[in-house]
């Protein structure tokens, strides 16, 4: 996935002088090499923009975006699984439809969505139990108020700055289901939002549980629920004290 993304970037880089980038590689004090594997390869390529983020603990996968993200300087800020599910170039769909869609306020978010592909073979396939843990899945989302978005999962997400600082200052889930507090809190900025198909294909070694993880994503959702209704979790507005991008 690394240099797949290296070389969409230097692509378009090399094709518009306006055009920068950074990556960064949020290593969630994994023990598989993540970190040093993308040390190594930006020796190996000079010039990339390329940071690694080590966290000393780890924070899950909700945490670990929250942490790269809040490290971002870029005027757009899109955050990606690293298991290459996903085709990075999909990114400039992404980002053409986001620029249709963004407010005066600077608002807006691009969603990958995997919903085309709802009749696929590969889905077709899936267990019966898989299939009914997925439509249950969407019942709760359905309740909660996400209404408009058919894929809320997908690890391929662009922000505006202000919406992804705004959103990413105000989360308090760090598991699996952090994407649907994102949305929430969109929702709450009457944020724009526009779902755009992507390129996928199924990964082998999938860290998720599908009986344990179902019942912690339940548990989730009905937390985030009740601490926003409760008002528990407050929402701030950090508009007036966003830094700008180093674009700006």
């Amino acid at each position: 996935m690394l240099k797949e993304t290296v070389e969409h970037l230097e692509g378009r880089k090399n094709s518009d002088k306006n055009f920068s980038y950074e990556i960064i590689v949020v290593d969630d004090a994994s023990n598989d090499g993540t970190g040093n594997y993308a040390l190594e390869f930006s020796k190996s390529n000079k010039g990339i923009e390329l940071k690694v983020l080590t966290l000393e603990k780890n924070r899950n996968k909700g945490g670990a975006v929250t942490q790269g993200i809040l490290c971002a300087s870029g005027e757009y800020i899109l955050f990606v699984d690293a298991d290459g599910a996903t085709k990075f170039s999909d990114l400039d769909y992404l980002e053409r439809e986001l620029n249709k869609i963004i407010s005066k306020e600077g608002y807006g978010i691009a969603v990958g969505s995997r919903a085309h592909l709802v009749k696929t073979e590969a889905v077709v396939k899936r267990s019966f139990i898989r299939n009914f843990l997925m439509h249950s899945f969407h019942k709760v989302l359905y309740i909660l108020g996400i209404r408009t978005i058919k894929d809320t999962q997908c690890g391929f997400k662009l922000f505006t700055r202000k919406s992804a600082l705004n959103i990413f200052n105000n989360t308090h889930v760090e598991g699996w289901i952090f994407d649907i507090e994102v949305l929430l809190l969109a929702q709450y900025f009457n944020m724009p939002i526009v779902e755009v198909s992507v390129n996928w294909h199924e990964i082998d070694g999938s860290k998720v549980s599908l009986i344990k993880d179902s019942i912690k994503m339940a548990i989730d959702l009905l937390i985030i629920r009740l601490n926003y209704l409760l008002g528990i979790w407050k929402v701030n507005d950090y508009s007036s004290s966003l830094g700008k991008s180093k674009n700006e």
